[in-house]
């Protein structure tokens, strides 16, 4: 159970170091990223920084042993979920978006879903409940 809170702690700090790099280099054009991007949707990017902020306050709580890293991973999820949902009528309405936004979404919202799971998992494990 030790090696998987390592593995569940090094990713979400690696997808959240990441997330923040990223968006804050779209939001502020750092190193070119921006054009590289092409059409990105601006509230697609924020709720991906916040979400990176999570990932890293996730990351921490976990090598803490604090209890809300699974609520605050539920927060994450709740927050793509409706990000995607924002997503979708976007795309409906006309808006311009690049399929890989569609792409990355998916994986985000899903790897987020996931690592919430773990969060449960290694929430009751250490509760002592099974």
């Amino acid at each position: 159970m030790k090696l998987l809170k390592i593995i569940h702690t090094f990713l979400l700090a690696c997808l959240g170091a990441v997330s923040v790099f990223m968006t804050l280099s779209v939001i502020f054009n750092l190193f070119g990223i921006r054009e590289i991007e092409g059409n990105y949707v601006l509230f697609v990017v924020y709720s991906n920084l916040v979400c990176g902020i999570i990932y890293l306050c996730a990351a921490i709580a976990n090598w803490k042993n604090l209890t809300f890293s699974f609520y605050i991973m539920v927060l994450a999820s709740l927050i793509l979920i409706v990000t995607f949902i924002f997503f979708g009528v976007y795309i409906t309405g006309g808006g311009i978006y690049e399929a890989k936004t569609v792409k990355a979404m998916t994986f985000r919202t899903i790897f987020t879903v996931v690592m919430a799971v773990v969060s449960f998992i290694l929430l009751r494990r250490a509760s002592g409940k099974k």
